[in-house]
């Protein structure tokens, strides 16, 4: 885990400094109307409450947390997304994947151009299919990948392959993604969500960062998106901010 972390994190920087060769106009250019002091993240705490049996994540930014979001792309390909991220040192097993590679991420996000959330209605108003801007929760599994400036993006899978796993609550694309439907609050300069125990199979001893991201949906023009094309389905293009600096995930769950 420890050498899988120091990769995702030089990742997280060279390809930062680098520009990604996009297959699609509306990737050349990260159209982005966000404040950044919004996603300055100035600190973060994942506390387990034992009296309740949940962990309750926290990061508060130098802003107005979830206050400012990406313009609609119009579209799927090229969609944006806005996030705020916890990269965890958890494995894949403890949140419903099948065992893989890579880092296990809670994300915190809003996108104006699509519902991947199918279960859950968010805004409350009856319709399950329209709460595209709305804060809600992914869990992800991310890996270093130079294909985009922010270098790093979800992990995708081949669609026949039997072997993979996701939790019955996924979004039905072909990533590591999950859609666990937990309550995501923004305050001021904070947004929280909270995580029951044993939706994390009771591993409430970890290590974390956070992480405030813009990313971005390719999936081709024609709308259908191959595994191991020239962009990700799912792709870091800036990063905002990192609390550690690093990515080194150096902060412990307090108990």
């Amino acid at each position: 885990m420890k050498k899988i972390t120091m990769l995702l994190g030089m990742a997280l920087f060279t390809g930062a400094a680098a520009l990604a060769s996009p297959d699609c106009d509306s990737c050349k250019k990260v159209k982005s109307t966000i404040n950044e002091a919004d996603y300055a993240i100035t600190g973060a705490s994942v506390k387990h409450n034992k009296r309740w049996g949940q962990l309750e994540f926290e990061i508060t930014v130098k802003g107005q947390a979830g206050r400012s979001t990406s313009k609609a792309a119009g579209k799927m390909n090229g969609a944006p997304v806005d996030g705020y991220v916890f990269p965890t040192t958890l494995k894949s097993e403890d949140v419903g994947f099948s065992k893989t590679e890579g880092i296990v991420a809670l994300a915190l996000t809003a996108h104006p151009d699509f519902d991947d959330t199918p279960l859950w209605d968010e805004n409350g108003d009856g319709d399950y299919r329209n709460d595209k801007i709305v804060w809600h929760p992914h869990w992800v599994v991310l890996v270093s990948d130079k294909r985009v400036p922010g270098g790093l993006s979800v992990k995708e899978f081949n669609v026949s392959d039997t072997s993979v796993v996701l939790p019955k609550t996924n979004p039905g694309m072909p990533m590591y993604m999950d859609s666990p439907g937990f309550q995501v609050v923004t305050e001021a300069n904070a947004i929280r969500v909270v995580v029951p125990d044993y939706r994390v199979r009771f591993k409430t001893d970890f290590k974390y960062d956070a992480v405030g991201a813009y990313m971005q949906v390719v999936t081709g023009e024609g709308g259908e998106h191959a595994a191991g094309g020239s962009m990700p389905m799912l792709g870091v293009y800036k990063v905002y901010s990192v609390l550690s600096k690093d990515l080194s995930l150096p902060y412990q769950v307090k108990q």
